[in-house]
């Protein structure tokens, strides 16, 4: 049964583009905090936007009853079980909510970075040019895999069943590459819809 906890807000119908027909259950809760937190860490590691920043989202929202400062905005992201040290916090489906309205948000509000990142990439790829090769996707690619070594588990892979083994520099290139494309359709409009669908989709298909 859905949680009748709601945010107050004055976009109520934003909050009604994330639809749940039944409650996940703790598996695909599992799999929809570490998504949410990978697509976080890729938006990070593009814009360098700060926990000052998600927390202003927030306030922007009218959701800092679910992400109230600092200390909840790291408890949420540490309940990723990629994380190192994570299980400190549980995330529910409101706060998981939440983090998609966030998260969309500021893709919004960096649309056109997200943009030129993109649109390098596809110039790069047509001229079969490595991503490193431009200074904003390296850039990127570095952001993204240090904060990744630095923050998730040695042992843990977002990409593999059976998760013994750390990700190699070119696994995480690939996650990286096809989070900022993703981040690309987030920024849209209907960005939050998208993501919370996706999200979905991937915790009944794992």
């Amino acid at each position: 049964m859905p949680s009748s906890v709601k945010p107050s807000t004055d976009e109520p119908s934003a909050w009604a583009e994330l639809p749940l027909a039944r409650q996940p259950d703790p598996n695909q809760l599992d799999n929809i905090k570490a998504q949410l937190d990978l697509v976080l860490l890729a938006l990070e590691a593009l814009t360098q936007i700060s926990s000052e920043a998600m927390l202003q989202a927030a306030a922007d929202l009218q959701l800092t009853d679910l992400v109230a400062d600092r200390v909840a905005l790291w408890r949420l992201r540490q309940s990723s079980p990629l994380r190192r040290g994570q299980g400190r916090k549980r995330m529910d489906v409101e706060e998981a909510r939440a983090l998609v309205l966030i998260i969309c948000h500021l893709a919004k509000q960096h649309q056109e970075l997200i943009r030129r990142a993109v649109a390098l990439l596809e110039q790069l790829t047509e001229q079969n040019r490595e991503p490193y090769q431009a200074a904003l996707l390296g850039d990127y690619l570095d952001n993204f895999t240090n904060a990744y070594q630095e923050r998730m588990e040695a042992g843990g892979s977002p990409n593999r069943a059976e998760q013994n083994q750390p990700p190699s520099t070119d696994e995480l290139s690939y996650l990286a590459l096809k989070l900022l494309i993703d981040l690309l359709f987030y920024s849209a409009p209907a960005g939050s819809r998208r993501l919370w669908m996706a999200l979905l989709d991937r915790s009944l298909n794992q």
